[in-house]
């Protein structure tokens, strides 16, 4: 049985829409950051670094977002050829593993510096300061990602089929709708946002999770 411990709209977000996809079943556990119980002993036993979301699999546990989903893909997606996740070897596998690091280690880490800048100095002023830096650097970010789809003139990152790279981003580009410059804001990365939304797996994850507009 599969076991996701998860908190509304965060990092187990793409991990969840990807179980939905997949028409997995699955038990989901709701994680209550709001009370700090991913810091707190019965969830510590099970996660030691505190973080969400954390994947059981037949007993083995699992974590960071970016790992869960590619590996829930490279269990069940191999049931349809080629559906939410290209063949090894092949360009589009090479593909998958650029945008995916790209994604977690690049434009991730900068959206964890604008909403948690406190981390880094913990001076409100200069914390603040950390946060807009980061949103600027998150610009050329969402417009290398828009000119690659306006390049490519492909709904997906990797082509015509959605990947799990793609629910990835869109978890991303909902946690910037506060921004001056949204990943919404953007022609093409705009367009793919909207798409991504109309899936109705994806809706049913926002009703599931209880997350209300705005979206993204």
């Amino acid at each position: 049985m599969i076991q996701l411990y998860y908190s509304p709209g965060t990092a187990s977000l793409a991990p969840h829409f990807i179980l939905e996809e997949l028409a997995q079943s699955y038990e989901l556990i709701l994680v209550d950051t709001a009370k700090q119980e991913h810091q707190q002993e019965p969830y510590l036993k099970l996660n030691p670094l505190g973080k969400i979301p954390l994947l059981f699999d037949d007993g083995e546990s699992m974590t960071e977002s970016a790992a869960i989903c590619l590996h829930l893909c490279d269990r069940f997606a191999t049931n349809s050829a080629n559906f939410m996740h290209p063949s090894l070897a092949t360009k589009e596998r090479a593909q998958l593993y650029k945008w995916m690091l790209f994604l977690s280690n690049t434009l991730q880490a900068e959206l964890v510096t604008y909403f948690y800048p406190e981390r880094l100095l913990a001076d409100p002023v200069l914390a603040e300061q950390i946060k807009q830096s980061a949103e600027r650097r998150i610009v050329p970010m969402f417009e290398y990602i828009d000119q690659h789809l306006a390049k490519s003139g492909t709904p997906y990152l990797l082509g015509d089929t959605v990947s799990a790279a793609d629910f990835f981003l869109f978890m991303l580009g909902r946690w910037s709708r506060g921004m001056q410059k949204p990943a919404r804001a953007y022609p093409h990365l705009g367009k793919f946002m909207q798409d991504m939304f109309a899936r109705p797996r994806v809706k049913a994850v926002f009703d599931q999770e209880g997350i209300q507009a705005p979206y993204f």
